[in-house]
């Protein structure tokens, strides 16, 4: 297992070597551009040097003027070193507003996969057991509408009915218009009345999938030889089902949520965006349409780390859930 963790470890060393690549490559073709916007709001101030000037200026002050390869290596030095830069639209070093917009982020996430685990595994679970009921056909049609529905207008569709026309709810922001003058726990409670919506929108478009896949892996282990066993030699079927079923099931369910690791701190970009909520999601795509390098490079390569890291990690918990897997 260490030399496994070892080699997997190397692996995405060099992975993470040529993604951060490609995106700064990305990022540096993109036509939106800090600099470019910067320039033409110094050119025209009352005389000013021309446009031409300001680019090649800014150009120079930020390593823009190098090729996409020696800028590259610069900023992957610099990376290396712990010297992530000042985000170019916020103004602060990037790693300060990443520390003060990921955490919003996290608790949205962590609550609605929280709730998509407690909803859509016990729901899938009924599904499979009562197969072909009418439980299995409502359970069912709720996930295909969870799978079918996009979060932009699903998050459109609960921002009508509940904020538009019930108005229980504010259209959008984290925070009401009496917030400053609020107590603690009151504040507390703003935020999280403000966070309903979003969450809801991303439990409602993500317990769909989950629910699909626990229902099918259900379905396929209460069909083996072993479980028909188990109801022969008297078991309880609460038992079969919760003892020696769900163990089984559990291991495609490993990869899925090994797989919402990233999901935690990557953000939610249009549910925040639809929302006005200035979580990482939010903060990134803003940094983006500007051409952000710093925040955006960071952004990216923290992500991509999850991404490699959550999967060493689901490679590992399938040896935990299900003893028969080894590593030669």
């Amino acid at each position: 297992m260490r030399n496994y963790i070892i080699k997997r470890i190397l692996a995405s060393i060099l992975i993470l070597f040529c993604v951060t690549f490609i995106i700064y490559a990305i990022l540096r073709c993109l036509p939106a551009s800090y600099v470019e916007t910067m320039a033409m709001q110094l050119a025209m101030a009352p005389g000013a040097k021309p446009y031409e000037e300001w680019i090649a200026q800014l150009n120079a002050s930020y390593g823009l003027d190098k090729g996409i390869i020696a800028g590259y290596f610069v900023w992957l030095g610099d990376f290396a070193a712990g010297n992530f830069g000042d985000s170019w639209k916020f103004t602060v070093p990037v790693i300060q507003k990443f520390h003060d917009v990921v955490w919003l982020s996290f608790v949205m996430g962590a609550v609605a996969f929280i709730l998509e685990l407690l909803i859509a595994v016990p729901l899938g679970i009924i599904a499979a057991t009562r197969q072909y009921s009418r439980a299995d056909y409502s359970i069912t049609a709720v996930a295909l509408i969870g799978i079918s529905l996009p979060p932009f207008f699903f998050a459109t569709l609960l921002k009508l009915v509940f904020a538009v026309k019930l108005q229980w709810f504010d259209v959008s922001g984290l925070v009401g218009r009496t917030f400053a003058q609020m107590s603690s726990w009151e504040q507390f409670m703003d935020k999280a009345y403000h966070l309903v919506l979003p969450i809801a929108t991303l439990v409602i478009t993500s317990i769909g999938a989950l629910m699909r896949h626990t229902r099918t892996n259900m379905l396929e282990v209460l069909n083996a030889d072993y479980i028909r066993t188990a109801r022969a030699k008297g078991l309880s079927e609460q038992r079969v089902i919760y003892k020696h079923a769900f163990r089984n099931t559990l291991i495609p369910l490993v990869t899925i949520i090994g797989g919402s690791l990233p999901g935690l701190f990557a953000g939610a970009q249009i549910t925040e965006t639809l929302f006005s909520i200035p979580g990482i999601g939010w903060t990134a795509y803003q940094s983006m349409i500007i051409g952000d390098i710093p925040f955006t490079m960071f952004y990216m390569t923290f992500i991509a780390v999850l991404t490699l890291a959550s999967n060493l990690l689901t490679d590992i918990l399938y040896a935990v859930v299900d003893p028969r897997v080894r590593i030669a």
